[in-house]
C-alpha cells in the first residue's frame, strides 16, 4: 500500500494577495457613491472590517490560523493607540479652549489682523512657520488650525480651502523640521544624515510650497464677509465671552511644551486642563451656563460640572446667533469617537495584511517591475501611497518602503538621500489625503472638514509627489552615490 504524499500548503499568489485589496477598493467606491462626504461616519469602517475578514480568509487559504490573523489585527490596532490617545486629548483641548475664551479670542483678533484677500496663503505660511519650530503637523492643526478655521468662518470663506491651506502649511513645516518624527524616521530608514536629508528635500519642498502659495493667492477671498458682518461677529463674541490677549496664554504654553520636546499626549492634556483653569477664572458665567445650572448654591460643583462637560462633550454655544453657535459648538472627547472607530478599523486591516504576508508580497511585486532609476522613484512614490492606503499609517508607509528600496537605490548608483526625500514627498505628505489613514482621520476630525473635501486644496501635499516623479524622469536633482559606497548592479 503506497503512502500518499504529504499535503502541501498553498502559496500566496498575486491573485490571492490582490483579493482583499480589490474587495476593499470596490466597497470604498460604493461607500463614497452612496454616502459621499459622510462615508467616513460608518460606511468606510464597515468596508475596512469586511476587507479584514477577506484578508484573514486569504491567510486561512495559505495555512494561517484565525488566531494568527487576529494577532496581526490586534498588533495593527495597537500601533494606533498613541495617535488615538492624542486625538482624544485634542477633543478635550478644543472643548476647554472654546469655553476658556482662547479660541474666541483667536477669532476676535484674527479677523482684525488677517486680510481675507490673502487669508488662505497667510494660513499656510503661519502654520508652516510654527510647524518648523515644533516639528508637529498634528499640534499645529489642533491649535492654530482650530482658530484659523473659526476665522475663515467669520470671513465666510471656504472651510475646505482653509483646511487645505492649514494642512499644506503644517506638513511643509513638519517635513523640514529636525524635530519631526517622520523626518527623523525617513533619515534613519535610509541611513542618511538628518540635516543632509533636510537640505536635499528643499529641491521639491520649496517649489511645491511656492506653487501652493501662488494658487492660494490666486484663489483669494473675493466672497469674504463685509466689515459690517465682521463687526456683528466681534460684538457677539464680546457678549458671550470675556475677550483679551491673556487668553492666548494656553496656546503659547502648549507650543512651548512641544518645542521643549514634551511628549505630545501629556502636553495636550496639560494644555486642556490649563484651558479648564482659564475657563474657571475668566468665563465663570459660560461655565455655569454649560453646566445648565445658575445660582450660588453649591457653585464650586456647578463650575466643576461645566468644565467636566467641556472635556468629554465639548462646548455648546447658545447665544441665539445661529452662525456663532454653529462656529463654536464643538470639541470634547465624544467628538473624536467616530474617528477613533475609523482608525481602529483601518489599522486592523493593515495589521492583517502584514501578518498574512500580503503587504510584503505586493511590495515585492512592485520591485520586480522596476527597470530604471526613474521607474525606481516612481515605484517608491506609488508604493508609499499604496502603503498609506493599505496600512493606514504614515510611519509604516515610511519605514517599509525605506527598508525595501534602500539597497536598490544603491545598486542603481543613487544616493540614499533621493530615497529619503521621496519617502517624505509621498508617504509623509499623502497620509493626510486618505480618510482612513490616521493622519487623514485626525485632520478631518480636528478641522471639522471631510478629508475628501479638503484634499483637492492641499496643494503642497499634492504637488510634491508629482515633482518627485518629474525630477526622476528628467534626471534633475538626483544625487549620485559616492563612488566608494557604490554597489555593482547584479547581472540580470
Amino acid at each position: 500500500m503506497s503512502v500518499p504524499p504529504p499535503a502541501t500548503t498553498p502559496q500566496l499568489t498575486t491573485a490571492l494577495a490582490l483579493t482583499p485589496v480589490i474587495f476593499l477598493t470596490l466597497l470604498l467606491a460604493t461607500s463614497v457613491y452612496l454616502f459621499g462626504a459622510d462615508s467616513s461616519y460608518g460606511a468606510n469602517q464597515i468596508a475596512l472590517i469586511l476587507a479584514s475578514c477577506v484578508a484573514a480568509l486569504v491567510g486561512k487559504r495559505i495555512g494561517l490560523s484565525w488566531n494568527a490573523a487576529q494577532e496581526g489585527l490586534i498588533n495593527g490596532i495597537s500601533m494606533g493607540l498613541g495617535p488615538t490617545l492624542i486625538l482624544l486629548a485634542v477633543g478635550m483641548l478644543i472643548g476647554t479652549w472654546i469655553l476658556a475664551g482662547t479660541v474666541p479670542t483667536m477669532i476676535y483678533y484674527g479677523v482684525q489682523v488677517l486680510n481675507p484677500n490673502i487669508f488662505y496663503a497667510a494660513c499656510a505660511v503661519i502654520c508652516a512657520i510654527v510647524a518648523i519650530s515644533i516639528g508637529s503637523s498634528w499640534t499645529v492643526a489642533g491649535t492654530l488650525g482650530i482658530g484659523l478655521m473659526g476665522i475663515a468662518g467669520s470671513f465666510d470663506l471656504s472651510p475646505a480651502i482653509t483646511a487645505g491651506a492649514i494642512v499644506s502649511g503644517a506638513y511643509f513645516g513638519d517635513k523640514l523640521s529636525p524635530m519631526s518624527d517622520t523626518t527623523n524616521l525617513a533619515a534613519a530608514a535610509t541611513g542618511v544624515d538628518l540635516f543632509d536629508h533636510i537640505r536635499h528635500m528643499l529641491w521639491t519642498t520649496v517649489p511645491g510650497f511656492s506653487l501652493a502659495l501662488l494658487l492660494f493667492l490666486l484663489i483669494g477671498g473675493g466672497a469674504a464677509a463685509t466689515p459690517e458682518q465682521i463687526d456683528v461677529l466681534q460684538r457677539s463674541l464680546k457678549q458671550e465671552f470675556n475677550i483679551g490677549l491673556h487668553l492666548l496664554l494656553p496656546l503659547l504654553l502648549m507650543l512651548g511644551l512641544i518645542y521643549k520636546r514634551f511628549p505630545a499626549f501629556p502636553a495636550v492634556v496639560v494644555s486642556a486642563l490649563i484651558g479648564a483653569v482659564f475657563a474657571l477664572l475668566f468665563q465663570p458665567e459660560s461655565v455655569g451656563e454649560l453646566a445648565g445650572e445658575v445660582g450660588d448654591l453649591a457653585r464650586p460643583f456647578v463650575l466643576l460640572k461645566g468644565v467636566w462637560i467641556s472635556l468629554f462633550d465639548g462646548y455648546t454655544a447658545t447665544s441665539g446667533n445661529v452662525f456663532l453657535d454653529d462656529l463654536l459648538s464643538k470639541g470634547g472627547m465624544s467628538s473624536m469617537l467616530n474617528t477613533v472607530w475609523l482608525i481602529i478599523c483601518a489599522l486592523g486591516f493593515g495589521g492583517v495584511l502584514e501578518r498574512t504576508g500580503i503587504l510584503d508580497h505586493l511590495l515585492q511585486m512592485v520591485m520586480r517591475r522596476v527597470h530604471s532609476a526613474a521607474g525606481l522613484v516612481g515605484a517608491t512614490v506609488g508604493t508609499c501611497i499604496a502603503t498609506n492606503m493599505l496600512a493606514a499609517d504614515q510611519f509604516i508607509a515610511v519605514a517599509l518602503p525605506g527598508r525595501m528600496f534602500r539597497d536598490e537605490y544603491r545598486r542603481r548608483g543613487l544616493s540614499g538621500l533621493n530615497l529619503s526625500r521621496t519617502l517624505e514627498d509621498s508617504a509623509t505628505l499623502t497620509s493626510a489625503l486618505i480618510p482612513w489613514n490616521t493622519c487623514g482621520a485626525y485632520m478631518s476630525a480636528t478641522l471639522g472638514i471631510a478629508t475628501f473635501s479638503y484634499a483637492p486644496f492641499a496643494f503642497f501635499n499634492l504637488a510634491c509627489p508629482v515633482l518627485a516623479v518629474l525630477y526622476a524622469l528628467f534626471h534633475f536633482a538626483q544625487k549620485p552615490l559616492e563612488p566608494e559606497t557604490a554597489v555593482a548592479e547584479p547581472a540580470r
